[in-house]
């Protein structure tokens, strides 16, 4: 698909050194919005570790987790460990604005990937690293992984039933919101090297967005020692009503985070008793309550299906089904609104995606299914000055 020129990071040109989640996500962001993403790989090592990650397969080299996390690249092969491969780096980095990587924080300075080792090609470069712990501190060169950072971040503790096991959430968010915070980082770097005419390094970690995304439970904490703990029926810690409550059919999730919706909800469920019952009256004796309250909530709900709750509150108070995966991709809503794409694959002509969330002009983001392993390795030198002899050399030195 031919991209439009409107896109916001259109001319913008980085090189990434990505693998799994994280850094590919983030990055597919800054694609998306019409960046140049130039993800360099070793070709001797095989590329990115999830172009052979199933259990579905799109050919060799190439599946549906590696798609999910690079729709919009290009894939350039080289390996930076030989001198002949640092040579074709430093050229490219002369002409591109940001270097990314998510590799373990102790490995950039050892590939050159930091704006020390690269100011010297283009003064102007923004180095952006993602890691699991950061570059400056005792555990630079431990591996990490969403599910760690869960772990020791409080959120398995926060996660599931009282009583229950320590549970992790069902996606790995954390990857997902460290690779965003990166792409911010590193576009909001590259607006003030547009200033200063100076480029930088950024480091954004793993360890550190979790623990960031505690947010007002950890505030809670650090200021008056508050422990939050996991609360039954996905409770919000301090609203009530906030929860999954049965109903005849199933389960519904009602939010009622302002007195306004409580009252809305009671003419409803034709309780408008509980509005002067003293252990409901108002906000902070529904939540010293809400054992209390979601078994008289619970026989409510349970008069009739989800479905017809939900067209009795829709508009009125904030409601919503409890879907599994394949109730939340067949709802017709996301259909409606666009949020899914058929993306022409090589393998699979047929291959669907979902469709980046961002809108601009009221018009989804285009896109394209990811790039074979080195498919773009020979257009993008060529545009260095190497000819073909000269790539015919590399690859014969197992640089490309």
């Amino acid at each position: 698909m031919q991209r439009p020129d409107f896109l916001p990071l259109t001319g913008l040109r980085v090189l990434t050194f990505e693998n799994f989640g994280a850094g590919p996500f983030g990055s597919m962001y800054l694609a998306d919005l019409g960046a140049e993403v130039i993800k360099i790989e070793n070709r001797q090592q095989g590329g990115d570790a999830t172009r052979r990650m199933g259990p579905h397969f799109l050919g060799t080299d190439d599946s549906h987790f590696f798609q999910t996390f690079n729709l919009n690249k290009k894939s350039v092969t080289l390996n930076l460990k030989t001198p002949d491969g640092q040579a074709v780096f430093h050229k490219l980095v002369a002409k591109s604005d940001a270097v990314l990587n998510n590799l373990r924080g102790d490995q950039p300075e050892k590939l050159g990937l930091t704006y020390a080792a690269l100011k010297g090609s283009n003064p102007k470069i923004v180095c952006a690293h993602l890691s699991a712990y950061g570059r400056d501190n005792e555990r630079k060169a431990w591996p990490g992984y969403d599910y760690l950072m869960q772990a020791e971040a409080g959120y398995l503790h926060l996660t599931g039933e009282p009583g229950s096991p320590p549970a992790r959430m069902g996606l790995s968010i954390i990857d997902f919101m460290t690779g965003i915070t990166t792409a911010l980082a590193l576009v909001s770097a590259l607006f003030g090297t547009s200033r200063s005419g100076i480029g930088r390094d950024i480091d954004v970690s793993l360890f550190d967005v979790a623990l960031h995304q505690l947010s007002y439970p950890g505030n809670w904490y650090l200021n008056e020692g508050t422990r939050t703990d996991r609360l039954a029926r996905s409770s919000h810690p301090s609203a009530t009503p906030v929860q999954l409550y049965k109903t005849q059919d199933g389960w519904i999730f009602i939010m009622c985070m302002t007195e306004k919706f409580w009252r809305a909800l009671l003419p409803i469920i034709d309780r408008p008793d509980l509005a002067t019952d003293p252990r409901f009256a108002e906000s902070g004796a529904r939540s010293r309550n809400r054992d209390a309250l979601t078994p008289i909530l619970d026989d409510e709900f349970a008069r009739d299906t989800t479905a017809n709750w939900l067209t009795k509150l829709q508009g009125v108070l904030p409601a919503s089904p409890v879907y599994d995966m394949a109730q939340a991709l067949d709802n017709p809503f996301v259909a409606e609104i666009g949020a899914l794409q058929t993306l022409p694959h090589p393998q699979r002509a047929d291959f669907r995606a979902l469709a980046n969330p961002i809108k601009l002009d009221g018009k989804r983001l285009p896109s394209r299914v990811a790039a074979a392993l080195g498919a773009d390795t020979h257009a993008v030198l060529n545009e260095l000055g190497y000819s073909q002899q000269d790539l015919e050399t590399l690859a014969a030195k197992q640089v490309i």
